[in-house]
């Protein structure tokens, strides 16, 4: 009996596992949820604030390590579950029961914006997150396509416009309504309507993450969105050209000035590799975007190659993220799809105070759960 584990064991040697991005442990976080020893069996529950990344397998595994070593221990089973972070709207005005908004713009069009958000809806999604995606780019909507809809008919219900779902992600866009080659040919006052609509009167539901895929520029619905809904944080897509950089940096001032945190940016058509012979070509240039991050201090989530596959998976409707998921195109998407998780993590974190969990007595139960 007196090899016996107790749950302050267990938590003193969790108290030696740190969140790699919050860089504080993970009893202390909140994280643990329960630490039970059963004679020597331990099973652990912890949750984190993103959906179940593969990169949370190093925290197992040290996890894993930590309670090995305890005397006693010969069996651990570790639970890790995906609770994400963030405030419903309805606790501060817009949305209700959505925890994080998040805009995704640049300065000029071409670069491959809705491609990348697309990638990164389907990707949260994909990892178990609840995802929506509103195709602000009133004038230019191309969502329905990429993601396999254009042909969707909207409904209604009490609670308003029912989105669409595709590839686990519920969408609404003006394409929906403009099909085809007809356009839009609206003044601002009703741009700024539709953006409104969009977002207000659509039956979301409860969402973890819902993404608005910004017009180029930084015009009205730019400033409809961050006067309409309490927006998280913002992603800038560039390519790495000067004139493309030079121009989404706009926008990077647009959403400093209106108090909107850059969650990072993204060097979207960074490189090509010759399907032939396998040579990096770097034909914009290359490495700009990062030192910018740099230099204003703003998160990089990665480079995302110039890829035929890219386009033509988007032109079917089918994310490459999921119709490839082993490209190196896909893998990359994955990992900056994890990065911004983790930014929007960090971001929340600071907004609230920590959990701290106290140790139980010695003399208490050897079970210990939240």
């Amino acid at each position: 009996m007196g090899n016996s584990v107790t749950s302050n064991d267990i938590l003193t040697a969790l108290r030696q596992v740190q969140d790699p991005d919050l860089k504080k442990d993970i009893v202390t976080l909140g994280f643990v949820r329960k630490a039970q020893a059963s004679g020597s069996q331990v099973d652990i529950e912890i949750t984190v604030p993103t959906p179940i990344f593969p990169g949370y397998e190093k925290m197992r595994l040290e996890i894993s390590k930590r309670v090995q070593g305890l005397p006693g221990v010969s069996a651990i089973n570790v639970t890790m579950v995906g609770e994400v972070s963030g405030e419903p709207a309805s606790n501060k005005g817009g949305l209700p029961g959505i925890k994080n908004i998040i805009a995704v713009g640049s300065g000029k069009g071409g670069v491959g914006k809705s491609t990348v958000t697309a990638n990164l809806a389907v990707g949260l999604a994909h990892y178990g997150a609840k995802v929506g995606l509103v195709d602000g780019d009133i004038y230019g909507p191309t969502v329905p396509i990429m993601l396999g809809a254009k042909e969707h008919d909207l409904q209604q219900n009490e609670r308003g416009i029912i989105p669409i779902e595709s590839h686990g992600v519920k969408f609404m866009s003006m394409g929906l309504l403009s099909k085809g080659s007809a356009p839009l040919i609206w003044r601002g006052p009703m741009a700024h309507k539709a953006v409104q609509e969009s977002l207000l009167h659509v039956d979301w539901g409860n969402l973890d993450y819902l993404f608005v895929d910004m017009p180029p520029g930084t015009g009205d619905v730019h400033l409809t969105l961050v006067q309409t809904v309490p927006v998280t944080g913002a992603v800038l897509v560039s390519t790495p050209q000067d004139v493309g950089l030079t121009i989404s940096l706009k926008t990077f001032k647009l959403f400093e000035q209106t108090k909107v945190p850059l969650l990072g940016i993204i060097e979207n058509m960074s490189y090509h590799v010759c399907s032939n012979c396998g040579s990096r070509e770097e034909i914009f240039g290359h490495g700009a975007v990062a030192e910018e991050a740099a230099k204003l201090k703003i998160p990089f989530l990665g480079e995302i190659p110039l890829d035929r596959s890219i386009r033509q998976c988007a032109d079917e409707g089918m994310p490459v993220i999921i119709a490839n998921p082993e490209s190196p195109s896909a893998k990359v998407y994955l990992q900056i799809t994890e990065r911004l998780a983790a930014q929007v993590k960090i971001l929340n974190h600071t907004r609230k105070p920590l959990i701290v969990i106290e140790e139980e007595p010695e003399s208490s139960s050897q079970a210990f759960s939240v």
